[in-house]
């Protein structure tokens, strides 16, 4: 059992799967299945090995161990074509928090065109069509992926700090009178 739910894990890659996909999968109640997963997560556990197993968008999946990321991000990560550019975390940012949401909302928002950047990161796997809007021309609607939850290493988009506090924050912060100083001058 435990080396066919290793094969399994495999096999979907990022795709992950549900606690409920191993029982059915593997004809075993949900005892069972927890019992072969913490026996295989265990093992992945020893310093000996490379990856783990993470519970990542409801989902379970293999994932490397972050102690080798050097080792990863040396074989994978061409600085110039990888990273994210500033207006794509802008623009992520805000469909994450207010997704569906339409190319034009975004552009509301963030004040200039993101049609480019929607496009790189609809082919990055970071944002997905999810649908139409309601509106006039039926607009396509975009939502984050399960990718930009592992990219970002949130189990659910629940996960993402909460924007009230942030706000709050800079409010705070925007509220200092730069004119006026604590200092007196003798």
């Amino acid at each position: 059992m435990i080396a066919a739910l290793e094969g399994l894990l495999f096999v979907v890659g990022e795709d992950g799967l549900t606690l409920s996909q191993i029982e059915e999968i593997l004809e075993i109640d949900e005892e069972k299945a927890k019992e072969v997963l913490s026996t295989l997560k265990a093992s992945y556990e020893e310093s000996n090995r490379g990856i783990r197993i993470d519970f990542l968008g409801n989902r379970l999946k293999l994932t490397t161990k972050k102690e080798h990321q050097k080792y990863y991000q040396k074989l994978v990560v061409n600085k110039e074509n990888n990273l994210l550019s500033q207006a794509a975390l802008e623009t992520l940012a805000i469909i994450a928090y207010n997704q569906p949401l339409t190319r034009l909302s975004v552009d509301k928002l963030r004040g200039v065109s993101s049609q480019q950047i929607l496009r790189k990161l609809v082919a990055k796997g970071f944002v997905k069509e999810v649908g139409r809007s309601d509106l006039p021309g039926r607009p396509i609607l975009y939502e984050t992926t399960s990718m930009f939850l592992d990219y970002f290493g949130l189990s659910t988009i629940k996960d993402l700090p909460d924007m009230q506090n942030f706000l709050k924050q800079n409010q705070e912060e925007d509220d200092v009178d730069l004119y006026t100083s604590k200092y007196q001058e003798i």
